[in-house]
């Protein structure tokens, strides 16, 4: 009989990697909006979601790699992961309102 962690670690490694790819192809359809008509809205939304696609691989890279030692360390590590995701969606804002 097959273990399930092993089964679940490998789906979650798989949906990892959807969710990066969709956030590469939401950054790539902006940066090609951005391209044709270059308005100072798009190249926000192009900028914030290409943060938005940094955070998500910081995340996952962390989550997978992450620290199991120092707790000052983990805390660290989850700062550096949400500063992409604050700039991102704060560019993505300025974006729908500028």
């Amino acid at each position: 009989m097959v273990e399930a962690e092993p089964l679940a670690r490998g789906v979650l490694v798989l949906m990892r990697f959807v969710v990066f790819g969709l956030t590469l192809g939401i950054t790539l359809i902006s940066f090609q909006a951005y391209r044709e008509r270059q308005t100072e809205r798009l190249q926000y939304a192009f900028v914030g979601f290409a943060f938005i696609s940094m955070g998500v691989a910081i995340s996952s890279a962390i989550t997978q790699f992450g620290s199991d030692g120092d707790p000052l360390v983990r805390i660290f590590l989850q700062m550096a992961e949400t500063v992409p995701w604050i700039v991102g969606f704060s560019m993505i804002y300025v974006s729908l309102y500028r």
